[in-house]
């Protein structure tokens, strides 16, 4: 993905934006991670307050995947931290959004993958194992679904229904 900038995509690609088959998230998030740009299908989870079922989805391999939280844009703990952005790592995820919060910001920095997320926030989430998993989530002021494209660098985050190529 390196070499598709979103910009790029936007211009080549004004009639998907159009139809609704390339959307663009708001721009509320923020940057981590040392993968600035990153790419791939999407996997999604939606949980409240409660990161069981991102470390179950982590635990699994990645293959290049982007996982999408929608943690219903909380701001009173973190959905991800630095062991979780590790394991992300180890296991081959392309990149983490989260529409909540993270924590351990300069563990997750040093992770070699891309993280966008709300704010930060120090305090830990429940563990009940509450959410779901696979299902359509809105977040950034769009639907996202399993098995759509996200694209993300530091102008901004695309998903589109289908893989893209310049």
């Amino acid at each position: 993905m390196a070499g598709i900038a979103t910009a790029e995509i936007c211009d080549t690609n004004a009639t998907h934006i159009t139809n609704g088959e390339l959307r663009i998230l708001h721009p509320d998030f923020n940057i981590y991670g040392q993968s600035r740009a990153f790419s791939g299908p999407i996997v999604t989870l939606k949980v409240f307050e409660d990161n069981v079922l991102v470390r179950e989805v982590l635990e699994t391999e990645g293959e290049g995947k982007v996982l999408v939280i929608d943690g219903g844009g909380s701001k009173r703990c973190a959905l991800l931290g630095g062991n979780l952005g590790q394991l992300a790592q180890s296991k081959g995820w392309s990149g983490i959004v989260v529409n909540g919060c993270i924590r351990d910001v300069d563990e997750i920095n040093e992770c070699g993958i891309g993280v966008r997320a709300l704010a930060s926030h120090p305090l830990k989430s429940n563990k009940k194992g509450n959410g779901e998993k696979h299902v359509p989530v809105y977040v950034g002021g769009t639907f996202i679904r399993d098995g759509e494209w996200l694209y993300a660098d530091n102008d901004g985050i695309l998903v589109s229904k289908f893989e893209l190529s310049i």
